[in-house]
Formats: C-alpha cells, sequence, structure tokens
C-alpha cells in the first residue's frame, strides 16, 4: 500500500475562532482505535463541544464526536469516548501550567490527517466576552466593506 504524504483535513472547528481569544497553538496525535482511523478516513468527524484537559500528567481530547464506522461490527468504538492526546513532556507542562494559573481553556481547533496519522491542532484559549465577538464582527465588517470600496475604485466605478 503506497505510503500517504502530505496534510489531508477531517474536521475544524470555525466557532472557536469565533468565541475564543487563540493564545497559543500546538500539534497532538491522538490515540484511536481502528474504527474511529477509518471513520475519520471517511471524512466524519465534529470538534464543536470538544476540549481537552491535563489530568495525571496526560493530555486528554473529550466530547469530540467521532461517529460509528458503518461497516464496523461489534467492535465499533464509542462516539464520544476519551481520547489520548500525544504532546511531548515540555508541552504538557507548559498547557498544564498556563491552563491552571492564567485560567485558559484547551480548545480543538482541526483534526486532519498528516502522512498518514492522526493529528489534532489544539489551541490555548481564553473566552470571549459577547461585546468582544460583536466588536469583532463589526471590524471584519469594517474592513471588508473598505476592501470592496478600494475594489470598485480600482475598477473604475
Amino acid at each position: 500500500m503506497a505510503k500517504e504524504t502530505g496534510r489531508k483535513l477531517v474536521a475544524q472547528n470555525k466557532k472557536a475562532r469565533h468565541d475564543f481569544h487563540i493564545e497559543d497553538t500546538f500539534e497532538a496525535g491522538l490515540v484511536l482505535t481502528g474504527t474511529e482511523v477509518k471513520s475519520l478516513r471517511a471524512g466524519r468527524a465534529s470538534l464543536v463541544d470538544g476540549f481537552g484537559e491535563i489530568e495525571r500528567g496526560e493530555a486528554w481530547l473529550l466530547h469530540v464526536h467521532i461517529p460509528e464506522y458503518t461497516q464496523g461490527t461489534w467492535t465499533n468504538h464509542e462516539t464520544r469516548r476519551r481520547r489520548k492526546m500525544l504532546l511531548n513532556r515540555q508541552e504538557i507542562d507548559r498547557i498544564e501550567r498556563r491552563t491552571s494559573e492564567k485560567g485558559l481553556t484547551i480548545v480543538p481547533l482541526s483534526l486532519y490527517f498528516k502522512d498518514g496519522r492522526a493529528k489534532v491542532e489544539i489551541a490555548l484559549a481564553k473566552g470571549k466576552k459577547t461585546y468582544d465577538k460583536r466588536h469583532a464582527i463589526a471590524e471584519r465588517d469594517a474592513t471588508r466593506e473598505a476592501e470592496r470600496d478600494l475594489g470598485r475604485r480600482l475598477k473604475g466605478m
């Protein structure tokens, strides 16, 4: 069988960038069962309710929904089980320190295959208040309108 190369995106948490201030990002491997990998290769996963935690020196990914594999038998997996994340000891210690002292949370941003291995991009994030979200939307609309006006001027309209 040919070895996979490159990056194949499976799922992305677009709402995370809207609901949180992203402080720092990390790439972590995942410990998965066979049917979970097959379900991910079919492009089926949801990161919406997912979050991470550090417990007893190990990083865990919780509430990420990977649906059951359709051709799976009794060996199929649970859809929302705890999944272990594979990180370096220094990264785990740094994440644990920052989440405990600053009140940050671990949020999954994307789930993908990199060179045939399942990876998750996680972020240390701080929750936004509703007025922050409104401010970000207003800022985005203003820059979009400015770009639109500039484009019209360049076209001569």
